[in-house]
C-alpha cells in the first residue's frame, strides 16, 4: 500500500460512524449486510448512511455487491488489513512493543469501544 491509499483509509476510518460500520461488517464476512439493514441496525437515515459507505468503499475498506434490489456491503479485509499493515510496518517500524500491544489489547479495546456512546452523523 502507499502512503495516499492509507492516509485515504485512515482519514475515512477516522469517523466514529464509520468505525461502527466496520466493527458491524466484519463479522458478517464475505457475505455482508443489506444497506436496509445496516440503517436498521445503527439507527441511520438512508442517506447519512450512503455518505458514510461511500467513503469506506472509495478508500478501499469495503466491497459491495448488488443482489435484486439490495445493495450489500462487507468489509475487504485486504484493504482493512493493508492499512493496518502499513501503520504497523512503515510508521512504527514494527516495533516489537507496539506489535505486542496490538495482540494483548484486544479485549481492553474492545470493552473500550463497547462503552462509548454513539453519535450517528
Amino acid at each position: 500500500m502507499d502512503r495516499s491509499k492509507a492516509l485515504a483509509a485512515l482519514s475515512a476510518l477516522a469517523h466514529e460512524t464509520r468505525l461502527d460500520l466496520i466493527r458491524l461488517l466484519t463479522p458478517a464476512g464475505d457475505e455482508g449486510m443489506a444497506a436496509g439493514q445496516i440503517a436498521e441496525t445503527l439507527g441511520l437515515a438512508a442517506p447519512r448512511l450512503s455518505f458514510h459507505l461511500s467513503a469506506l468503499e472509495q478508500a478501499g475498506l469495503l466491497r459491495s455487491r448488488k443482489v435484486a434490489r439490495n445493495v450489500f456491503y462487507s468489509v475487504d479485509p485486504r484493504g482493512l488489513g493493508s492499512t493496518i499493515a502499513y501503520v504497523l510496518n512503515h510508521c512504527c517500524c514494527d516495533h516489537p512493543e507496539v506489535r505486542a500491544a496490538c495482540s494483548h489489547g484486544v479485549g481492553v479495546l474492545q470493552g473500550a469501544v463497547a462503552g462509548s456512546g454513539t453519535d450517528k452523523t
